[in-house]
């Protein structure tokens, strides 16, 4: 084969190549590796994956200049974002034979009405996850965030506590622990939640949105502000590993962030119709429900609740009833000043 003709098989071999890869940005053990692997069987492709531990952190991403990614899963109110910044491609519908499934309530949602740039994909409650020998021989409460925030509870667990890397997130817990809407942009408001998390923050090990998981279960951290699939999962991984302890999750009385994700086509994305085989398939119920199998998701999809482990369908953590669900509250994108305001809390928090 003469040189040319080398040059030019490889450059055809690399397009071929890039035309079968589906590149997907998600959060961090938010899909199976069976799942992915049954996925690029049935297509003949190739599925790359890249992740991130927070909304903020994607959408920063972003904004900084990254390209390439067909599919993202964002939630709620970074759809809102992505929408606002016309960084979205429209779906189209008619292509979607499964999107039947999808229940009722979890379709038109404030972040985008009629769903014409978004697809639920699954839900997680942020809550209360905590170490049940450690907590329970302290006789501390685990259904109020008063555990993470109050300094008459942190000190018997000083050190061996975490609270997630978001901003919003963990300002949401302490607004909800205030009595406020966790959407109140009111910057009195934040500046109070601000003084609590400041007043707790000596008392915690470390901002953690991404290794929690395992330090709850090696027993390293008895309490976390976590995310419930997270919380689910420590907990599988503790007893697949015989720990003498359990990981349970509380819903604070307070009140908690619902937060819906959704599967969303970057208009960067070069394979548009690759991603939407993909939304397709995991709207089947037998795949939607290895989601929430495997690794604990909320499921909005009715046909696999079929295929749910009955186990876990009735986990009111996994899956709140009516009167929690009525307790639960989704968070809202910032306007320009809003979020600036936030950042320079959130900065101050950080750094003092």
């Amino acid at each position: 084969m003469s040189q040319v003709m080398l040059v030019l098989f490889l450059w055809f071999t690399s397009l071929a190549q890039a035309a079968d890869t589906l590149y997907l940005y998600n959060w961090n053990n938010y899909i199976s590796d069976a799942t992915i692997a049954r996925f690029e069987k049935q297509c003949g492709c190739k599925v790359v994956q890249d992740y991130y531990s927070d909304n903020e952190e994607m959408l920063a991403k972003l904004a900084a200049g990254a390209t390439g990614y067909d599919l993202i899963v964002p939630t709620g109110n970074a759809v809102e974002a992505l929408i606002r910044s016309k960084q979205l491609r429209p779906i189209d519908k008619s292509k979607l034979p499964h999107l039947k499934n999808i229940k009722p309530e979890f379709m038109n949602r404030f972040f985008d009405p009629g769903n014409r740039y978004s697809v639920p994909y699954a839900y997680t409650v942020t809550l209360i996850g905590y170490n049940t020998a450690r907590i329970q021989a302290l006789s501390l409460p685990t259904n109020t965030w008063a555990l993470i925030f109050e300094p008459r509870y942190l000190k018997k667990i000083k050190g061996r506590v975490t609270v997630l890397d978001s901003q919003r997130e963990l300002m949401a817990a302490a607004m909800l622990y205030l009595g406020y809407d966790i959407n109140d942009t009111d910057e009195a408001k934040w500046k109070q939640a601000r003084d609590l998390i400041l007043r707790a923050k000596p008392y915690w090990a470390a901002f953690n949105a991404s290794s929690y998981i395992k330090e709850l279960t090696l027993g390293n951290i008895w309490v976390v502000h976590g995310y419930s699939n997270d919380i689910f999962q420590a907990d599988a991984d503790a007893q697949a590993a015989g720990r003498p302890f359990r990981i349970a999750s509380a819903l604070p009385r307070e009140g908690a962030v619902l937060a819906l994700d959704s599967m969303v086509l970057h208009k960067t994305g070069r394979h548009p119709e690759l991603a939407r085989r993909f939304i397709d398939f995991m709207l089947e119920g037998q795949n939607s429900a290895e989601l929430t199998n495997l690794i604990g998701s909320g499921n909005p999809n009715q046909e696999a609740m079929r295929y749910i482990s009955p186990e876990i369908a009735d986990n009111r953590a996994v899956f709140p009833d009516a009167s929690v669900m009525a307790h639960l509250e989704m968070m809202r994108d910032l306007d320009r000043k809003s979020r600036r305001v936030l950042n320079r809390i959130w900065t101050e928090i950080k750094l003092r």
